[in-house]
């Protein structure tokens, strides 16, 4: 470890200076030789640092989502060249450069942070060793070397130190493993919290599962290695956990990933304050509504209920992320809750089965019999009618009272086919219609 310090030599002299400032503000409050000043100065180092950090954080959140749609093709690419690990390395370099992506830009935050973390251990190092590092002059070098956290000198470390600055073994041990649980705890929660709320569940890729390894690994990397860290480097790293556990509860809140549990807990808050005030409230929240829109027939089931909602209340959500009173602009999507000037889908008639029909035609027939009589005794069909086919003129016959010129008559076909309700069944079965004026029969259709 104080082998790769020495590496970082070169920005030893800008930590400390910051440090020898804070030090100074803090001093003049606390006291120049107490743990607080000491303490505060690191604390305020790491702040500091995570401020500059910022954007390179924000890149990390857009690489880290960005590898995460990546990955149903990365594995696709994995499985078609298992046998040809160069053609896959290709294909991989491909994909990173068509969606524009670049696997180590997750990384960034610790890459950068890493020369100002061994830089400050080269520092509380040479305070240990009674050196001066950087800006640490004979004085400053004396007051570090009384600060105390908790009764641990800030050079000492879990395994040596505590008998040269003049500290008990077992107080140094208790706090310093205190605090490698502490770090190691804040560590394993924020991985935690990434992978339970801000991850696409509908999506199962190899990458959730190496955020899972890695929600068990870093916690264990923390607290072997902690153990060899002095009690400022420990603060230090404590520091940066938790600003990170904190400004990752932000994003979740605020900025969640597509499909996540976070991100159905933020529109279900959304939606709350919508229908109760009609007004979007930041231009953060006016993006979210936009893309929500610009999604289509895209959208998940959390983003769907969003906007059933909306259209619930009477609220419309507009192509540019506001929302407005009237009927819906977004598309009713097939699947989703009935919503303002959503338009009835055609129901389509049930098929029957032979039997049904025959029963059904059976009925309509035999009720056709009893009013199929024309009244003009023309000597045409009944209720069908239809007219006797083959050229065979029909014998008419009487019905069951006196039949006088205008009476009504039954035609019934010799030799051919029945009239009536039989007549009626037969053109049921050839997809005529049961009553009223019938279809023309094709030419083509047998006689």
């Amino acid at each position: 470890m104080d082998t790769i310090a020495s590496w970082f030599s070169f920005i030893t002299t800008p930590v400390s200076w910051v440090i020898v400032q804070f030090h100074t503000l803090y001093g003049w409050i606390f006291g120049a030789d107490t743990g607080w000043a000491w303490g505060l100065s690191i604390v305020s180092l790491v702040i500091i640092i995570r401020i500059c950090l910022i954007p390179l954080f924000v890149k990390q959140i857009k690489a880290t989502r960005a590898m995460q749609t990546l990955q149903p093709e990365m594995k696709r690419i994995q499985e078609r060249y298992k046998s040809d690990k160069q053609r896959q390395s290709e294909e991989m370099m491909k994909l990173y450069k068509e969606s524009g992506t670049n696997p180590l830009a997750s990384c960034l935050p610790i890459l950068v942070q890493s020369p100002f973390f061994f830089a400050l251990y080269h520092v509380l190092d040479g305070i240990a060793s009674n050196k001066k590092i950087g800006v640490i002059n004979d004085k400053l070098l004396d007051s570090a070397q009384q600060a105390h956290i908790f009764g641990a000198p800030l050079a000492a470390k879990f395994t040596s130190g505590a008998d040269s600055l003049g500290a008990d073994l077992t107080t140094v041990r208790i706090v310093t493993a205190f605090m490698i649980i502490m770090m190691s705890a804040s560590q394993f929660f924020t991985q935690r919290q990434l992978m339970t709320k801000n991850v696409d569940t509908s999506v199962k890729t190899p990458f959730m599962q190496q955020q899972k390894l890695l929600m068990y690994v870093f916690p264990i990397m923390f607290a072997v290695f902690g153990i060899n860290f002095p009690v400022g480097v420990l603060l230090y790293w404590l520091t940066t956990n938790v600003w990170t556990m904190g400004q990752q509860m932000y994003v979740i809140r605020q900025n969640p990933t597509p499909g996540s549990k976070a991100q159905a807990a933020y529109l279900e808050r959304q939606l709350k304050h919508l229908t109760h005030t009609g007004k979007v409230r930041t231009k953060r929240d006016r993006t979210a509504i936009k893309a929500i829109v610009a999604k289509g027939r895209e959208r998940n089931e959390a983003e769907r209920k969003f906007i059933n909602g909306l259209n619930k209340a009477g609220f419309a959500a507009q192509p540019d992320g506001t929302i407005e009173k009237g009927e819906s602009s977004v598309a009713t999507l097939e699947g989703d809750e009935t919503t303002t000037g959503a338009v009835p889908r055609r129901q389509q008639p049930k098929r029957q089965s032979k039997s049904q029909r025959q029963s059904g035609t059976a009925a309509g027939g035999g009720a056709a019999t009893g009013t199929d009589a024309d009244s003009s005794g023309t000597g045409k069909g009944g209720a069908g009618g239809a007219k006797p086919q083959g050229g065979n003129r029909p014998t008419q016959k009487k019905s069951a009272g006196k039949n006088t010129g205008g009476g009504s008559t039954a035609a019934k076909p010799a030799g051919g086919g029945k009239s009536g309700a039989s007549g009626s069944g037969s053109q049921a079965k050839q997809g005529q219609r049961k009553g009223g004026p019938q279809r023309p029969k094709h030419p083509s259709s047998k006689k």
